[in-house]
C-alpha cells in the first residue's frame, strides 16, 4: 500500500519536532540539574573502582575520574560537586561518612549501595574458589539477607537522602548482569554464572523498588551493559584480576562511560 506524499511529509515532520522536543527536554534536565549542587554517593561502582585514574586524595576510596559521577560533573558544570562515593561502602558507610555535603541547596544526588551490604565480594570468592552447591548455597544465603534485611537499611539511606537534600532530583543506580550466557567461556561453569547472574537481577529488583517507594528514580544499567557482559567478547567488567584483586568483577572505564553515564544522565 503506498502512503501520499504529503503523509510521508507530515511524519517525518512529526518525528522531527518529537526528537528536537525530547532533545530539548534532555538538556533542560541536564541543566535544571546542573543549577544546584551534585553529590555522588554510593560503592565501588559510583567511586571507580576499576576504571583508573584515581584521584590521589581520595585513598583507599578509589574515585576515578573515569567514573560516571566525575564524568557527569565535567560535562555539566554543577554548581558544586561533592563527589563521597567510596570503595567497599556499605549502607551503613554512606550513613555515616557521606552525607555531610547534602543540603536544601542540593540539586541532584546519586547513589549506588546495597551489593557489598549482600556480601558481594565473598559470593564471587566463593564461587571463583569452590564447588557449584557451595556457590549457589552462599548465593542463596545472600538472596535471603536482600529479602529480610536490606530493604530497610535501603531505606534508611534513602530516608536521610531526602531529609538532608529534600528539593534534591536523586537517582539510585544498580548493578550490571555479569555474564553472557549459553556461550563458551573459561573460568566459571554455566550453572554459576546464571547463578549470579540471577542474584544480580534480585538484587536491582529491591534496590528498584525501595527507591521508587521514596520517589527516586532508578537507573537500572543492565540494558547498556548488554553485550557487554563477561563471556561476552567484548566486556566492560573486569573478570578475576589476580594482579589487582579489587578490580575484579567491577567496570573499566568503558563500562563507566558506555554502562553507567547514559543510565544516569538520562535520570538526573
Amino acid at each position: 500500500m503506498r502512503h501520499p506524499r504529503p503523509l510521508l511529509l507530515l511524519g517525518s515532520l512529526l518525528l522531527a519536532v518529537v526528537t528536537a522536543l525530547t532533545g530539548a527536554a534532555t538538556a533542560q534536565s541536564a541543566e535544571q540539574a546542573a543549577s544546584g549542587g551534585y553529590v555522588a554517593l554510593g560503592d565501588s561502582y559510583s567511586s571507580g573502582v576499576g576504571a583508573g585514574s584515581y584521584i590521589d586524595s581520595s585513598g583507599d576510596c578509589k574515585r576515578s575520574t573515569n567514573a560516571y559521577p566525575y564524568l557527569w560533573a565535567a560535562a555539566n558544570s554543577p554548581s558544586s560537586f561533592s563527589f563521597t562515593a567510596c570503595s567497599g561502602a556499605r549502607t551503613g558507610d554512606v550513613l555515616a561518612g557521606q552525607l555531610g555535603p547534602l543540603n536544601s541547596g542540593t540539586s541532584l544526588v546519586s547513589v549506588s549501595v546495597g551489593g557489598n551490604d549482600a556480601g558481594f565480594a565473598d559470593v564471587m570468592t566463593t564461587c571463583v574458589l569452590q564447588s557449584d552447591s557451595t556457590c549457589i548455597s552462599r548465593i542463596n544465603t545472600a538472596r535471603a539477607y536482600i529479602d529480610s534485611t536490606l530493604p530497610g537499611q535501603l531505606d534508611n539511606v534513602y530516608t536521610s537522602i531526602r531529609g538532608k537534600a529534600p528539593n534534591a532530583r536523586v537517582a539510585v543506580l544498580g548493578y550490571p548482569r555479569f555474564y553472557k550466557l549459553g556461550t563458551f567461556c573459561v573460568g566459571l561453569s554455566e550453572t554459576k554464572r546464571k547463578a549470579i547472574n540471577d542474584a544480580s537481577d534480585h538484587l536491582n529488583n529491591v534496590i528498584g523498588q525501595r527507591a521508587r517507594a521514596h520517589g527516586f528514580t532508578f537507573g537500572d544499567v543492565r540494558s547498556t551493559f548488554t553485550g557487554h557482559e563477561l563471556c561476552s567478547g567484548s566486556s566492560w567488567l573486569h573478570s578475576v584480576d589476580w594482579t589487582n584483586i579489587g578490580n575484579s568483577y567491577h567496570p573499566k572505564a568503558a563500562g563507566q562511560s558506555g554502562g553507567y553515564l547514559p543510565v544516569f544522565d538520562a535520570a538526573a
